[in-house]
């Protein structure tokens, strides 16, 4: 399966669930392309001796789509579903349609909202949706192309792998709350530099956390990558001074750096994590070189707080989300992009090794409206 299909797949079966609740809305008030609708339907005091008509303003379907190819999912929907509309074709005349209106946009931010996508991002989208294209009937599929091109729009300058510097050894510094997924992260990263062809070295700087660094370890040895550890309660900063001298020593092209998860608001956790950062840069004042934050997708508009307070502390480079197949709503890596603007290098679905990929913007647009490739 394809890290796609995975991200679709356990996406679609969180939470959110936008796709089925962009269905929804279009289906609250929708009319079926070729029905009529009555007025007794929609004005119970009309009069009896009046019956209903059929609107002239709407052309028989098939006059006007006679080369349009009923696809679920064209080749290239969203610009095909554009065009088809200005000239006047509806696409597939079979799927039910609903007038593009204030009660329809109020319903649209509502679900994005929900969705973690937050308030000034999902009302933004949301006008650039509607604009030009009030009054339209539109189907539950030319809304989902409308909303993935509006995230892809977003998402598209912030998709950026991980940069590597010609620098010896690159310190990357990976930080987070605790639980987030930095140690699974920094396995799985490990273990995909290795296969790269490149010289990794671990440093276990979560040293009040036992399990953590059995958990390193395990990843180390499955990539065949060493991880340098200290006795439990030990100071992290300084083994992140010794793994540098190590790293530097051995040639390795990269160092990864894990450390203890903490709370944002526990500010003696936080100046620690600042001290790592100090010690880091009296070896090398250029480092670290990358600062990743891992977020927890599962813990939503909370992820903005956290971005907040660790840029103050650690100069964040970049982002990774984990956790995308869980309970995640994945609109909030939307906000993130939106409100931020940091790039996102890699996003995580499961606990595999290739359950974590590069980001990819418009996969992810696609994926989370419930769209296929």
């Amino acid at each position: 399966m394809s890290f796609f299909s995975k991200l679709r797949d356990r996406l679609t079966r969180s939470s959110s669930k936008i796709g089925a609740g962009l269905d929804d809305i279009v289906s609250d008030g929708a009319v079926e392309a070729a029905t009529p609708v009555s007025h007794s339907e929609i004005a119970p005091a009309a009069t009896p001796e009046t019956p209903p008509v059929t609107p002239p303003a709407t052309p028989p379907a098939p006059i006007q789509i006679p080369d349009v190819v009923p696809a679920p999912v064209p080749e290239a929907p969203a610009r095909s579903g554009i065009i088809g509309r200005m000239f006047g074709r509806s696409g597939d005349s079979s799927e039910p349609r609903r007038e593009l209106d204030d009660a329809m946009l109020e319903d649209l931010e509502e679900m994005l909202i929900q969705s973690d996508m937050g308030v000034e991002t999902s009302l933004r989208v949301t006008a650039n949706i509607a604009e030009g294209r009030m009054g339209r009937k539109v189907s539950s599929t030319e809304l989902k192309e409308l909303l993935a091109g509006e995230v892809t729009r977003i998402m598209t300058p912030v998709a950026k792998p991980l940069p590597i510097y010609p620098k010896r050894p690159q310190v990357v510094l990976v930080v987070g709350v605790n639980g987030s997924g930095k140690t699974t992260t920094i396995g799985k990263l490990a273990s995909q530099f290795k296969a790269a062809g490149k010289n990794v070295v671990i440093a276990a700087g979560d040293t009040f956390r036992a399990a953590a660094v059995e958990q390193l370890q395990v990843w180390g040895k499955r990539a065949g990558v060493p991880v340098m550890t200290a006795p439990e309660g030990s100071d992290p900063a300084s083994l992140a001074f010794d793994a540098m001298a190590r790293a530097e020593a051995e040639g390795a092209d990269l160092l990864m750096i894990d450390t203890a998860g903490r709370l944002q608001n526990r500010q003696d956790l936080m100046e620690e994590l600042a001290k790592i950062v100090r010690v880091i840069r009296k070896k090398d004042p250029s480092a670290p070189h990358n600062t990743l934050l891992v977020l927890d997708a599962t813990t939503g508009q909370n992820a903005l707080s956290q971005v907040e307070t660790f840029q103050k502390l650690a100069d964040v480079s970049g982002l990774v989300m984990t956790k995308l197949d869980g309970t995640a709503r994945g609109g909030v890596l939307v906000a993130l992009a939106d409100r931020f603007g940091l790039p996102i290098h890699a996003i995580g679905v499961g606990e595999q090794i290739d359950d974590l990929d590069a980001f990819d913007a418009r996969d992810f647009a696609r994926a989370l409206v419930g769209l296929g490739e």
